[in-house]
């Protein structure tokens, strides 16, 4: 009787233990920490960018109608302009110029996608990290008058945007804050830029007017990138990010100007919309999703570039074939709407 109670508590304990095993997360390590050139660092970049350096996944965030969220954070508040549907708003009076200045004819093209092209990772990855646990920089900018000065927490072999831009986005899950850097690069133990910005996601404010970003706009990358983790969710709840040849001034919310403002082309802020006739259905699903967020939340001018490419983050799941069906878009499908109307304090971006 007693060897019997015994084997029945021994077998009890080794299944909560078999449990608990099950339940830990698993834990990716560090790459060894090196004080290489930015090309070397590059190179690793492009070995890195399907790694996740914490768990980023979707499960335990709130829903969607709390406004997106990643890792436990919002991507600003709900009410925040980057999360405000525009699908119902008056059309801008500029609207047709713009998309004339743009390219009526000219097809889109989304900046992201799985493996490599010209050497790198396609898109602009982000890193999510337990601030306490990495270093701690304070970048040098050669825009310091517009820059935040830190600490910025860069881990070990930070995933960056293979290219010209160089961006480094790092989201600290301890405070829910966001760091972008422009044309990050490391040497001599230190990390160095053109200029960076610190969002606090729990906050609707805005860069003091004038201001750059990481972003030509002024304005937060993260928020506007496509992830793949939204397709498998089902939805995008935010507006998404796009580039142009030529911008002229700037409009709310952005805050920041590359060109003077002259009539006929679009300023850094504007806002498109894909055209809610636009027939998505004979989409693949995956796309179908990207395609109801233009038509909901729209696109945000956020930067200088090709005509009409949407950005998003590289991931390894993405079929770059499919992505490139959205190629049919053209200028002459969207629409650009007056988010004037949705103003509550021109330094906040906050929507009423």
């Amino acid at each position: 009787m007693n060897q019997l109670l015994s084997k029945s508590l021994l077998f009890i304990v080794g299944i909560v233990v078999l449990a608990c095993q099950l339940s830990q997360p698993t834990v990716v390590p560090s790459p060894v920490a090196t004080e290489s050139p930015v090309e070397d660092r590059l190179t690793a970049t492009a070995a890195l960018a399907t790694q996740t350096i914490e768990n980023t996944s979707e499960a335990g965030n709130p829903s969607n109608s709390d406004g997106p969220w990643l890792a436990g954070c919002p991507m600003f508040p709900a009410d925040n302009i980057w999360n405000a549907p525009v699908d119902s708003l008056p059309l801008h009076p500029l609207s047709q110029v713009w998309i004339d200045s743009i390219g009526r004819d000219q097809g889109f093209h989304m900046d992201f996608g799985s493996g490599e092209w010209d050497g790198g990772p396609i898109g602009i990855p982000y890193n999510v990290v337990t601030g306490s646990a990495v270093p701690a920089y304070d970048p040098q900018f050669y825009y310091p008058d517009e820059s935040d000065a830190g600490p910025y927490p860069i881990p070990v072999n930070p995933l960056i945007e293979y290219g010209s831009d160089h961006h480094i986005l790092v989201v600290d899950t301890e405070t829910c804050t966001l760091y972008e850097i422009y044309d990050a690069s490391f040497d001599n133990g230190g990390w160095s830029g053109g200029s960076g910005a610190i969002w606090d996601l729990n906050s609707n404010a805005l860069r003091p007017e004038t201001w750059t970003s990481a972003d030509a706009a002024g304005l937060p990358i993260l928020p506007g990138l496509v992830r793949y983790d939204e397709i498998l969710a089902g939805e995008i709840s935010h507006a998404l990010r796009f580039t142009v040849e030529e911008t002229a001034g700037y409009i709310w919310p952005a805050r920041h100007l590359t060109s003077d403002a002259q009539d006929g082309t679009p300023p850094m802020g504007a806002r498109f919309r894909l055209k809610a006739a636009y027939d998505i259905s004979g989409f693949p699903t995956e796309m179908q999703v990207i395609l109801q967020a233009m038509k909901t939340y729209g696109i945000m001018l956020a930067d200088n570039g090709s005509n009409w490419y949407v950005s998003g983050a590289p991931d390894e799941r993405w079929d770059n074939d499919m992505l490139h069906l959205l190629d049919v878009l053209t200028g002459n499908d969207f629409e650009a709407v007056d988010t004037s109307v949705l103003i509550v304090d021109v330094d906040s971006g906050a929507v009423k």
